[in-house]
């Protein structure tokens, strides 16, 4: 009977990646850097273009949660200020769309996406689940999602051009 006893091999060396494979990343990460703030800011537009759109003409799901975050300002009706805000929403989007005063036009936005957590503190019995602070409701998430608008905006003015 004979045994044998099998050496460890070494461990191998990482393969380079092929020249394809490089050349590929290399291609997608120049366009990444050409197309990805125009594109950032683009999709920043539209999304507030077509959310303005939708509380202008009184068809957005989200009107009756917005009116129930500003009625307890005096002065503030939700049957004028949802439409009002949807006005806004749309000059704010076609600035953007037209890249034109980003210099006015992105604090206008990080302000207004940072009042859209008011509605956690005003309307904790719609955005929590039971009042409790880590389940969300359809609402809640709603808002949360804000804060990767707000990370765009913050973005976009930190690379734009003075």
């Amino acid at each position: 009977m004979t045994t044998t006893t099998e050496k460890p091999r070494p461990a191998a060396a990482p393969r380079p990646a092929p020249r394809s494979l490089a050349a590929a990343e290399n291609a997608f990460l120049a366009f990444a850097r050409r197309a990805g703030l125009p594109a950032l800011r683009v999709s920043l537009a539209i999304t507030f273009l077509w959310f303005g759109a939708l509380k202008i003409t009184n068809d957005t799901p989200v009107g009756e949660f917005v009116a129930g975050t500003v009625d307890w300002i005096p002065g503030v009706a939700g049957s004028w200020f949802v439409p009002f805000l949807g006005v806004v929403e749309v000059l704010l989007g076609l600035a953007l769309l037209c890249n034109t005063g980003l210099r006015v036009v992105l604090p206008l936005l990080f302000a207004h996406l940072v009042g859209t957590f008011l509605a956690l503190v005003t309307q904790p019995d719609v955005t929590f689940q039971d009042g409790n602070p880590v389940m969300l409701t359809t609402e809640g998430e709603f808002v949360v999602k804000n804060l990767i608008l707000l990370s765009a905006v913050l973005v976009l003015y930190g690379r734009r051009k003075a």
